[in-house]
């Protein structure tokens, strides 16, 4: 594969949340469209995606999680400014108290 193109992503942020068991579909619902799908709206963002997992039937597949956010940059320097925009702050502030687990995996393309 080749370098990236100026309209590519080089630098992916893919999170995986793991809520509280007693977490209601209301509060999933709004954290899935209110909080991820406001997230993917950031400045910094060039493409973002969330969702459930797909509860894929294979050993390899992990599909213990209940909403993964994957957000593509154009550099790595913009997944900084994102870290640091007061939306995002806003985000974690509003929904920490829903999830017992974050796991963050970040990639350089």
């Amino acid at each position: 594969m080749g370098k990236p193109t100026n309209d590519e992503a080089t630098f992916i942020h893919t999170v995986f949340f793991w809520l509280h068991e007693e977490v209601t579909e209301d509060q999933k619902s709004d954290f899935e469209l209110n909080g991820l799908g406001e997230l993917i709206k950031l400045k910094d963002v060039h493409r973002g995606y969330y969702g459930r997992p797909a509860m894929t039937p294979r050993d390899v597949v992990d599909n213990s999680y209940d909403f993964a956010l994957v957000c593509h940059f154009k550099s790595a320097a913009e997944q900084d400014l994102y870290q640091v925009d007061p939306d995002h702050d806003v985000f974690v502030d509003k929904y920490k108290g829903l999830w017992k687990k974050v796991q963050v995996y970040d990639t350089l393309i």
